[in-house]
């Protein structure tokens, strides 16, 4: 299967996911029943997508394991083994995502192995790898993204008027070295307390997101933890990195993400999922975050890509035009190609038969493809490995 395929990924029903984004940008009957959180497009071994060719559809995982040079390329194979080294989503958010940080490669590795070889150790990773990410939005988009600088946190806290939260205004007002402990005191706050904690904050009436997120998740001290981060909003085409260490929890929108392959999740509050608030301080990098948005970089007339640090991934979009003639689509290796307007078509570069990408629907290039051409008037999102 050298040919550009169709792809169809899977979608994942998350109680904070939204009932119209995932149905409408795919044209389908909205609100559905459950709600629709992600559409995985990959070859994670949670939900690998499966994709079309001559023979029938084929899981993309058991299509790489089957010839993992000719699909992923020799340079991907030998920097990361015979797996998709990244992992692209779109994600719909009606409700806030949990407090939430991923560790460093060295630390996925050796947390994984420290957990295999233990049976009675607690169960915080699924993989040896790191989780790096990226979100491009599609709508306005709502997110924590790392920390601000703790002078005004400690502002903001203080002028609750509480006087219980002293400590953490003390800790605040040491700048960046107080901050491990202010994020400490904040999530192992007494059980007993927390509720009547954060009506005090609530009835202090001066923060409009304690007061959304107290609506979703009462009595959770992420709540407070959440008064420490950037409170950022993305216009349509504006991204966030989220790389290791960085806290970090997405409340509402719909967004283009790619990552690392990896699905480790250490998780600090707003969410009745597992908390390891002690594993959480283990990875969390307690710096500020001067400026969380990710500028874009133009590389082609309506081709934008947003460089960050990693070699699992590379994004971009491609903005299509009426005018706009067949042009080269971006990347090397293994691509996935997910549409998000319009109607476009993905071929080989030399008489490939063309894959047709509308919104929400995605076709699959195998690096042994070689050179491939987008065409139409729309817009895509590539994913491709950045070696």
């Amino acid at each position: 299967m050298a040919a550009v395929l169709p792809l169809t990924g899977v979608i994942r029903p998350y109680a904070w996911g939204s009932r119209t984004s995932i149905a409408e940008l795919q044209g389908r009957p909205a609100p559905t029943e459950a709600p629709e959180a992600e559409l995985w497009l990959g070859a994670h071994p949670g939900d690998p997508s499966t994709v079309t060719g001559a023979d029938g559809p084929v899981s993309l995982a058991a299509l790489i394991a089957d010839d993992p040079k000719g699909q992923l390329g020799a340079e991907v194979v030998n920097e990361f083994g015979p797996r998709l080294p990244y992992l692209m989503k779109i994600l719909a958010a009606e409700a806030p995502l949990s407090l939430q940080a991923h560790p460093d490669a060295d630390h996925a590795r050796q947390a994984f192995a420290v957990q295999e070889a233990d049976p009675a150790a607690p169960r915080n990773y699924t993989d040896a790898w790191h989780k790096p990410e990226v979100l491009v939005a599609l709508t306005p988009f709502e997110a924590l993204c790392g920390f601000r600088p703790p002078q005004r946190s400690a502002d903001a806290l203080e002028a609750l008027g509480i006087t219980r939260l002293a400590p953490v205004v003390a800790a605040l007002r040491r700048g960046p070295s107080g901050l491990a402990d202010a994020v400490r005191t904040l999530l192992t706050w007494p059980a007993d307390d927390r509720t009547a904690l954060i009506g005090e904050v609530l009835a202090a009436g001066t923060s409009p997101l304690a007061t959304s997120l107290a609506r979703h998740y009462p009595g959770d001290p992420g709540v407070l933890v959440a008064l420490l981060l950037h409170h950022v909003r993305l216009a349509p085409g504006e991204a966030i990195w989220m790389p290791a260490g960085n806290l970090h929890a997405y409340l509402e929108g719909t967004g283009v993400e790619i990552m690392a392959a990896s699905d480790n999740v250490l998780r600090g509050g707003l969410t009745p999922k597992r908390v390891d608030v002690d594993e959480l301080l283990r990875v969390l990098r307690f710096e500020v975050l001067e400026n969380p948005v990710l500028p874009a970089t133009e590389v082609a007339p309506g081709v934008q890509t947003w460089p960050v640090p990693v070699r699992e991934f590379a994004l971009y979009r491609v903005q299509l035009g009426p005018s706009t003639p067949p042009r080269p689509l971006p990347g090397e290796g293994p691509r996935i190609v997910v549409g998000t307007a319009g109607d476009v078509f993905v071929a080989e570069a030399v008489d490939g038969t063309p894959v047709e990408v509308t919104p929400g629907t995605a076709a699959y290039v195998p690096a042994e493809t070689g050179p491939a051409t987008v065409a139409g008037v729309g817009e895509v999102f590539v994913a491709t490995a950045a070696v």
